[in-house]
């Protein structure tokens, strides 16, 4: 079987972290979520993958170019405009002949899941969606069974509307006949892929398959540094020996075993890198700084005595000398949408800068091309490019 997946979307709730990357490069243990994906589905077997891309597809295709590199064939088929996943699997039509697998390409999860679907289709020959049960299903596209036969699936069900606690785990395997299916499925504006498998499931039933290994989706910011710190919190311990030749730490300096540093970071002396932190290439971390709990992307600087906790710091970003990102749980609203009591001290874009002696109050997000004057106290949303002086 070959495998379609879905990596042509924007994420505007990530923003600004989305303004010049497609949601699936953001990255997971230093390690594009993508990149995860195609893992997954190489380690279940499957050597022929088509990835939709759209949205900043170049940052895509110069990472994985041909695939090669994890023993998988790569052909790209492009979404010009993001009209939705339906829409997304069409474009993969042309190079389709029999049964595959579809994926959305901004989910971490086990080959297993791949597994699994190939297994059904093949016993079957049904159409199959791979589900899988959480805590808060009404954050995601909840289905509705009767036995193994999906009866329905609400995108964001308002809490209480439904008792089933099982979720679309974003993994189907489908004939091409699903193309023709896509076609006939009405659209106003996008054209979604579960309002096809919803519409017609009378004609062709829908079959469920449980997957009950680990699963993330990465929907908002918090759930990024949720995400990284699974990851690296199940990941063997980090020695001196496992670091990149080119990682400097200071003989005085603590780095944790649930931690991963990329090529050229500096670890200043007196400086703590604490659990659950990435730190991606060319970073430098500056004496006595600590992190803890933070995703900090490439070319970043974090200054001398700095402290940034539950945060996220975007590329070439700078963290001025002793500033604070306290970290923590808060209200953040986004979108319009309040979410409350979500462990997340904040974001600070690519290329923002913070000043000497700042503090970003929890659940601020910094955006992109921001200056922040020494010494200013932050919170709520910092348009992109905005600057803010102290007082």
């Amino acid at each position: 079987m070959k495998a379609v997946i879905l990596a042509a979307g924007e994420g505007s709730r990530l923003r600004p972290l989305t303004n010049h990357r497609p949601k699936p490069m953001l990255p997971v243990g230093n390690k594009p979520l993508l990149e995860s994906v195609i893992e997954a589905v190489s380690a279940a077997g499957v050597t022929e993958i088509v990835l939709v891309v759209g949205y900043h597809r170049e940052r895509i295709q110069n990472r994985f170019g041909d695939g090669d590199r994890w023993n998988v064939d790569i052909t790209y088929a492009v979404q010009e405009k993001q009209l939705g996943t339906g829409h997304a699997l069409l474009q993969a039509e042309p190079y389709i002949e029999t049964d595959f697998i579809a994926l959305n390409g901004d989910r971490h999860l086990k080959p297993k899941a791949v597994e699994d679907l190939i297994d059904e289709r093949r016993q079957t020959g049904a159409s199959c969606l791979a589900v899988t049960r959480v805590e808060m299903p009404n954050r995601f596209g909840v289905v509705e069974l009767d036995g193994q036969t999906v009866t329905d699936i609400i995108e964001k069900p308002i809490p209480g509307t439904t008792s089933s606690k099982q979720i679309n785990a974003g993994v189907y395997a489908f004939g091409p006949e699903i193309f023709s299916a896509i076609r006939r499925t009405e659209s106003h504006g996008e054209q979604a892929l579960t309002t096809t498998l919803r519409t017609q499931s009378d004609v062709r039933p829908l079959r469920a398959v449980p997957y009950d290994g680990f699963w993330g989706d990465i929907s908002y910011p918090w759930d990024l540094l949720w995400l990284n710190n699974y990851v690296l919190d199940r990941q063997r311990s980090t020695s001196e020996s496992d670091l990149p030749r080119s990682v400097r730490v200071a003989s005085n300096a603590v780095v944790h075993d649930d931690v991963v540093l990329d090529e050229n970071v500096t670890v200043h002396p007196g400086a703590a890198v604490l659990r659950g932190t990435s730190v991606g290439e060319n970073v430098s971390v500056g004496s006595n700084a600590v992190i803890e709990d933070a995703v900090i992307f490439p070319d970043a600087t974090i200054g001398p005595g700095a402290v940034v906790r539950d945060c996220i710091v975007g590329a070439n970003a700078a963290v001025g000398p002793n500033a604070t990102v306290e970290g923590g749980s808060t209200d953040v609203t986004l979108a319009d949408e309040v979410h409350r009591d979500v462990t997340f001290g904040g974001l600070v874009g690519d290329n923002a800068r913070l000043g000497g002696n700042v503090t970003v109050r929890p659940g601020t997000i910094v955006g992109e091309g921001v200056t922040v004057d020494s010494g200013a106290i932050v919170g709520g949303r910092l348009e992109d490019g905005a600057f803010v002086q102290r007082g």
